[in-house]
């Protein structure tokens, strides 16, 4: 897995936040299998929670190009920190649905360290898709 330019590319998605108010820049990276990285970045609101994190933003951006979770390879979160950085609550059961569990998922800081892990790891009693709703 060529996890060093899937962080570098969340790094330079993280270039674009908007974060006025936190000054927390985040940004997300996610490859998908035909090679094709797509990044995000949190995008802040006066009104905090019409904000926007940056591994939604990335998977938003991913779904709304028409690719599915069986599209992706992998993803990286980074942000300025001393540890690799962690997705919030909201994230991780967005990225459940959107990743398949087992998806690898590099969470970084600017120093490149990381910790791979997925999402069964991050949200082990997610709320999961139905099968065959009506």
């Amino acid at each position: 897995m060529k996890y060093n330019e899937l962080i570098e590319q969340a790094i330079l998605g993280r270039e674009k936040s908007y974060s006025p108010y936190s000054h927390f820049k985040v940004g997300a990276a996610i490859l998908l299998k035909n090679g094709t990285y797509i990044s995000g970045c949190n995008i802040e609101n006066i009104s905090y929670g019409l904000s926007n994190c940056a591994e939604r933003t990335t998977l938003f951006k991913v779904i709304s190009e028409g690719y599915t979770k069986e599209d992706i390879v992998a993803m990286a979160v980074v942000a300025d920190t001393k540890e690799p950085v962690s997705p919030c609550g909201a994230c991780r059961q967005v990225i459940a649905e959107f990743l398949k569990p087992d998806t690898p998922i590099f969470l970084a800081n600017l120093n490149k360290d990381y910790k791979e892990t997925n999402i069964k790891e991050l949200l082990p009693y997610c709320f999961e898709e139905i099968e065959n709703a009506d």
